[in-house]
């Protein structure tokens, strides 16, 4: 079978349509093929620009972000781009093409302004308001003629031609630290056209801008919603925002907030008669970016699966699936007579007490009203929703076929898999899935349905590895990462704990100055981590040089040190943040010591940085950093490690931060991991990390010989342990809805934040859809599955799958920029045997190689299916058992497989 080309990319773009770069570099992966040891020795590369080819033969393994042959392309341009490889072999693939459009490359290129409304009370609710205009086309443009609108917003807004709704994003422009970039976006607007009058109208509502984020605060960028765009027809502009050519007026949207929801009045008209003329508003301060990463669509439709009478009468959708987005109406609905004729639409993650349970939502309503009819198609615009119950009143019929659940999120491509023989398990990683979708909605969110949903940059620190593995996040987090850097630099080196950096409350003030924010360890420190996390999934060292600065500024500049250059002891911290035994109104109250916590990260990212510095070409930056580190770490061991090998801190986070992050000597690992054990044993397997623990805690014992405690860890099911939540969403789904395919929850903030008795935690931080927890999935990929990056971009896979516990098979895949890398494994024999045979299965994509260990096998493979089978050991530790105190009733060990 011939070697070919699966895909053509520019840059990290998703298409390469309106595409932010002029000179952008060009990737290619392969498909999956069985031809062995394929490399590519050479490339062609086909510029088409202006009907004229221009043809590149180049010399080089290269596939990965290689640079671009021609000139450098301007504003609009548009080419076509064709790439045959060659390999070692003499053998060429077909050619692969795609076609590129550049977006504006200079604010010269806009003649929009942004315009509004007259001004509103401030402290309130802004009500979504439409602009109008008319424009003429004596004739329609030929078919190579490029239509074009380009648009942004002080808010969230779409847009109609001609009643037709451009395009198929959704809450745009998204969300951005405003001040600093503004996303715009390119719309083909060829199909919305007539000959003669064309009517466009652009709706807009408050959306992140203004509106309020956390409990009280609102207007964070600016008082005025606003909107900015321009229609061009082979490049010249027919129609642009400006207001002497625009009205203002209402339709029937009456209320939008992202918390609160939506408020629509369909008896008023669907676009209504003007108030007045459009105002100017001063133009954007920040940059103007057309991003690379993908836009909010609408990704998945989801039937409720049972319609649930509660106790006290109300009618309750189920969904079966914890989601974001919102709910589509399937039929025109006449209200009942209830007095109100509404309506009403209330969303919730969870049930308590067999009612819809909203406490979890703080201060947020997420409620959606239709007031005077439901109209069939009806579904909210400017906002979203966390939820799987949908409870619904107004409407006397209810049926399951009357509401369509809508899932929205940031449209990344999936690019990793994993299954195994343990079912439970396999639940635990879609429910991973489904966390991470649910919270990639613009920015990496800590969650979608509260009265919070910011950007935490703690969570994404610790899921990166992980996101990465599930999806092509390098535009997303790359994208992201420029907002980080540039609020950084405004707090004087302090990158925020969520970005886009919104000011508490004006009582909420920090003691270091002002509403600025505070420093936290784990939480900045992914300002060198979740960069280096990027480069090892995707390959791209340009990454590692744009944020170098940040991480110089975080090390230099914002992390406040005490004379030793340790972290200071006057600034209190989130620590080992959500550990389960801190008591629930307390949650950065764990046992751990949050500066041993503080300053293990410190080391780790110190020694980080040099590694980055020396990697990019900076090597007085990297003798500096690799010498502070060696520095730091005895500082480190003196203050926090016996010479043993015990911490200061004695449990399961201080232990596994000392033995991944390196920071002991080689005579104290066996003791500290020693120790590890036995704590572990002493509270039964279940969890006892927080955030800075627990990503790491079933690496660190899978590296130090305590792979039998990791899956036995991994494969608890008592609170707290991974399977609780899954357990605690199958029992309630079996009990009441048997026999039918259902999805338990997502991954939860709080280990228990479901008690066994179905109650909600009685703390304020429970949410059933944060994803941070997951990160175990990290280790199902590397260790169990047995697959992950031994070079950056994934040129090398390591493959060493490491059977465990009670799983017999596993198999996981990851759609790499070189193409598909698989392994599947599973064990044959009983598991009562002391020796096993192993058979496992590698494939791996032309150009890419794989370091293959295994019992008795450790060598390098090229492309193609690989196959071995080899003895492998039964582990005589399984299943291990846990250590009862002196109580008088014996603890029993509740393991089941």
């Amino acid at each position: 079978m011939a070697v070919a080309i699966a895909a053509l990319q520019a840059e990290n773009h998703e298409s390469g349509f309106a595409i932010a770069h002029s000179r952008p570099r060009l990737s290619w992966r392969f498909a999956s093929s069985s031809v062995r040891n394929w490399t590519q020795v050479a490339y062609d590369v086909v510029i088409i620009r202006d009907n004229k080819e221009e043809s590149y033969h180049v010399q080089s393994s290269l596939n990965v972000l290689v640079p671009w042959p021609s000139s450098p392309l301007v504003s609009r341009e548009r080419a076509g781009v064709k790439v045959r490889a060659i390999g070692s072999d003499g053998t060429a693939s077909a050619w692969a093409t795609m076609r590129i459009e550049v977006a504006l490359l200079d604010r010269s290129d806009w003649q929009a302004e942004m315009i509004s409304r007259s001004p509103v009370p401030v402290e309130e609710p802004k009500r979504p308001f439409q602009l109008r205009s008319t424009f003429h086309l004596s004739s329609l443009p030929t078919p190579d003629t490029p239509v074009r609108l380009y648009a942004t917003a002080f808010g969230i807004y779409d847009v109609t031609i001609n009643s037709r709704r451009v395009g198929d994003q959704v809450l745009t422009p998204g969300w951005q630290s405003y001040n600093h970039r503004l996303a715009y976006q390119t719309f083909d607007a060829r199909n919305y056209l007539c000959k003669g009058s064309n009517e466009i109208v652009v709706e807009l509502g408050e959306g992140w801008f203004a509106g309020r984020l956390g409990k009280t605060t609102r207007n964070i960028w600016g008082e005025r919603l606003g909107w900015m765009g321009q229609l061009e027809i082979g490049g010249q502009v027919v129609l642009r925002s400006q207001e002497d050519r625009w009205t203002w007026g209402f339709g029937q949207v009456v209320e939008s907030e992202i918390y609160n929801g939506e408020v629509v009045d369909t008896s008023l008209p669907l676009i209504g008669p003007a108030q007045g003329p459009a105002e100017r508003l001063a133009s954007p301060k920040a940059r103007l970016v057309s991003p690379d990463a993908p836009p909010i669509r609408r990704v998945m439709e989801i039937k409720p699966i049972q319609l649930i009478t509660t106790p006290s009468g109300a009618k309750i959708l189920d969904f079966g699936q914890n989601l974001v987005g919102w709910l589509r109406l399937e039929r025109d609905v006449a209200v009942e007579s209830n007095g109100e004729g509404d309506i009403v639409l209330r969303h919730a993650e969870v049930l308590e007490q067999h009612e819809l349970g909203v406490r979890p939502l703080r201060t947020a309503m997420c409620r959606d009203i239709i007031r005077g009819g439901g109209t069939k198609g009806w579904q909210v615009r400017f906002t979203f929703h966390g939820f799987r119950y949908a409870e619904v009143t107004g409407i006397a019929d209810l049926s399951l076929s009357d509401f369509t659940a809508i899932v929205v999120a940031s449209d990344l491509r999936r690019t990793g898999t994993f299954a195994s023989s343990h079912k439970e398990i396999n639940q635990l990683h879609q429910n991973v899935v489904w966390g991470m979708r649910g919270n990639f909605v613009s920015i990496p969110t800590d969650c979608p349905q509260r009265d919070e949903r910011l950007g935490w940059t703690g969570d994404i620190q610790v899921f990166a590895p992980t996101a990465n593995f599930l999806f092509d996040t390098d535009a997303f987090l790359g994208d992201w990462l420029k907002d980080v850097a540039a609020e950084q630099e405004l707090y004087d080196g302090v990158p925020p704990i969520f970005v886009p950096w919104t000011p508490p409350p004006k009582e909420a003030v920090n003691p270091l100055g002002g509403h600025r924010p505070r420093p936290h360890a784990i939480w900045a420190d992914l300002v060198a981590l979740t960069p280096w996390d990027l480069h090892m999934a995707f390959g791209d060292r340009q990454i590692l040089e744009r944020q170098f600065d940040s991480m110089m500024m975080w090390l230099d500049k914002g992390l406040p040190r005490n004379e030793l250059g340790m972290w200071s002891e006057s600034v209190a911290q989130y620590g080992d943040w959500l550990d389960p035994k801190a008591p629930p109104q307390y949650p950065a109250h764990g046992r751990t010591d949050f500066l041993l916590a503080a300053n293990a990260y410190l080391v780790h990212v110190t020694s980080l940085v040099a590694r980055i510095a020396r990697l990019i070409g900076r090597p007085t930056e990297a003798d500096r950093y690799q010498a502070d580190f060696e520095r730091l770490r005895v500082l480190f061991q003196k203050e926090y490690v016996t010479p043993n090998g015990r911490l200061a801190s004695d449990t399961q986070t201080a232990l596994t931060l000392a033995l991944k992050l390196d920071l002991l000597d080689k005579s104290q690992r066996a003791h500290a991991a020693k120790r590890l054990d036995w704590l572990i044993r002493w509270d039964f397997f279940k969890i006892s990390t927080g955030f800075a623990g627990t990503p790491l805690l079933l690496h660190a014992l899978a590296e130090n010989g305590l792979l039998h405690l990791a899956y036995r860890m991994l494969q608890e099911k008592d609170c707290p342990s991974w399977l609780y939540s899954v357990g605690m969403g199958a029992t309630t789904i079996v009990r009441i809805f048997s026999r039918r395919r259902l999805y338990p929850d997502l991954q939860w903030e709080r280990w228990d934040s479901q008690l066994p008795d179905g109650r909600i935690n009685p703390g304020q931080m429970t949410s059933f859809n944060h994803y941070a927890l997951g990160s175990v999935a990290a280790f199902l990929h590397a260790v169990v599955g047995g697959l992950a990056p031994a070079a950056p971009g994934w040129k090398r896979a390591l493959v060493h799958p490491q059977p465990g516990g009670t799983v017999t098979s596993a198999s996981t895949a990851f759609e790499s920029r070189y193409g598909p890398y698989r392994v599947n494994w599973k064990l044959l024999g009983h598991g009562s045997h002391k020796t096993r045979k192993m058979m496992v299965e590698v494939h791996v994509p032309p150009n890419g190689e794989a370091q293959v260990l295994l019992p008795g096998v450790d060598e390098v493979v090229g492309s193609g299916r690989w196959d071995w089978t080899v003895d492998w050991a039964t582990d005589q530790r399984w299943p291990p058992v846990g250590t009862p105190g002196p109580q008088s009733t014996k603890i029993p060990d509740q393991f089941v497989s």
